[in-house]
């Protein structure tokens, strides 16, 4: 039996404009006109009368939640994928940061494996991994004796196919270059990150492929007036996709508002998230910190981050929502999602108009909805 879903009486994203439109899924695919009953045998209609209709979100940097961490337990992969549509997550990229050769061979294993039998959640498109090729004076929360150069050898057999969809490097590393070649080249997004580099450095970097910047801002070279470093470079240069963590303790709420009208179009929000987003009862009012008051990751569902996005810079809630879906969705080249056009995956965010989460729907299920508010 064929299903399909309507979201009826909502105003939808289409064209980076509130549209008042019905969206239909059918199969798990949206269509370019709503299902009728007469057509489609099994037909739910949702109900979403001033309610705001989005593509789902896509996270490039997620390395936990709900006690889960993925560098410790690579193999919960899929159960952490089940709980990620609670914050409007839809896709995402599994990040493994610095940690010995064997949790990334684990990961990819365990990616390639598949889901469990009746298994729902976020779909991962491929591992996101954040090291090990840092500088050592740009480590942050990463262990220094975990990181090592970048060698073709130690990426042998990364590539979109293969499991590995983003790597962060430092570009400066000796090595680093014919690293980036061989795995552009194999499919994979390289991303500037942990990184001291000079802005020649990274000119080098991005004329070699790499096309995106890991968490602006933190553990980079800064903006300075006469050596513009990473910061400068990612802020100014049309040809990289910017990262971001908008929880308002990585980088100061006005920062941010700076960065939005800098980086304009090319900004993509992260949330950075640890094993201790959504664990009750753990007081992180100032960040997950290190001993030494290091910032390690971050506890911001990334619907937050739309919403703080837009309260932080005062950008249109339309930006702040492609931010979090069609541009990361962009960044992988995974044009079948971040968009709500025909033949597009079904992955649907529904959002009341002050951007908080209302319905989550991956692959034309509805897998989340926000208790206290209705059922749509």
């Amino acid at each position: 039996m064929r299903h399909g879903i309507v979201l009826r009486g909502g105003r939808a994203l289409v064209d980076g404009a509130w549209t008042e439109r019905d969206v239909g899924i059918v199969d798990g695919r949206i269509v370019a006109r709503p299902p009728a009953s007469a057509r489609v045998l099994d037909v739910e209609v949702l109900d979403v009368e001033g309610l705001l209709v989005a593509p789902g979100l896509i996270d490039l940097q997620c390395n936990g939640a709900a006690g889960i961490d993925l560098r410790s337990e690579p193999e919960r992969l899929w159960e952490l994928a089940s709980v990620l549509p609670r914050w409007g997550v839809t896709s995402w990229l599994p990040t493994i940061v610095t940690s010995p050769p064997d949790v990334v061979a684990r990961a990819r294993a365990t990616l390639a494996a598949g889901p469990p039998p009746g298994w729902r959640g976020a779909a991962p498109i491929g591992l996101h991994c954040e090291g090990p090729f840092l500088s050592p004076d740009a480590a942050g929360a990463h262990p220094v004796d975990l990181l090592r150069p970048p060698r073709l050898a130690s990426v042998d057999g990364w590539s979109a196919t293969g499991g590995i969809a983003m790597v962060t490097l430092a570009p400066e590393l000796d090595g680093a270059l014919a690293v980036i070649e061989a795995l552009v080249g194999r499919g994979v997004v390289v991303s500037v990150g942990h990184s001291r580099a000079t802005a020649a450095e990274v000119e080098r970097a991005v004329v070699a492929g790499a096309s995106s910047v890991t968490h602006l801002f933190n553990a980079m070279s800064p903006l300075h007036h006469r050596e513009p470093g990473v910061a400068g470079v990612a802020m100014s240069d049309e040809r990289l996709t910017v990262g971001l963590i908008a929880d308002g303790l990585h980088v100061d709420p006005s920062v941010v508002a700076i960065a939005e009208r800098a980086v304009g179009d090319r900004l993509v929000l992260v949330s950075d998230a640890v094993a201790l987003l959504g664990v009750d009862g753990v007081d992180v009012s100032d960040g997950v910190r290190l001993r030494d008051g290091t910032l390690a990751g971050s506890v911001l569902p990334l619907i937050d981050a739309v919403a703080n996005l837009v309260a932080f810079s005062r950008c249109t809630p339309e930006r702040a929502v492609m931010a979090a879906s069609t541009r990361p969705a962009a960044a992988l080249g995974a044009h079948d999602r971040g968009t709500l056009e025909a033949g597009s995956r079904g992955d649907v965010v529904v959002v009341t108009p002050d951007l908080r989460l209302h319905t989550t729907i991956v692959g034309g299920a509805v897998l989340h909805r926000a208790p206290g508010r209705g059922r749509p």
